[in-house]
């Protein structure tokens, strides 16, 4: 008889990721020069998400942790208007290497809302 070990995998997140997820996609721009970058929205908790970069992009060489950009947000809901965000850039992490090689994981925590003006 071979020995087993069983093996229990922790979730080590600091907090559950939500099922039900307010936004689709996020649209912000590094500089009045460039134009806007639109990304899906992964990877949620409660108090924030993410966005995955790729490798080499301008985004990733025009952002770094703690910068605070206004950001607009695409809801779920198709007839739902976008809304503007105060948003932090909160880490900035290789995404699982060995999967996703060259990408990264934007963290992203919502500061308060902007007037729609706010552009």
């Amino acid at each position: 008889m071979k020995n087993r070990h069983t093996v229990k995998v922790v979730d080590r997140r600091s907090e559950p990721r939500l099922i039900a997820k307010r936004y689709m996609s996020v649209e912000f721009s590094v500089s009045d020069s460039e134009p806007p970058y639109l990304f899906k929205i992964e990877n949620f908790s409660f108090s924030g998400m993410g966005i995955l970069v790729k490798e080499g992009s301008g985004v990733l060489e025009n952002i770094k942790v703690g910068d605070v950009l206004n950001m607009k947000y695409y809801p779920q809901e198709s007839p739902a208007q976008p809304e503007y965000l105060k948003t932090e850039i909160r880490h900035i992490t290789r995404y699982d290497p060995l999967k996703y090689k060259g990408i990264y994981l934007v963290g992203l925590s919502v500061l308060d809302k902007q007037i729609s003006d706010n552009r």
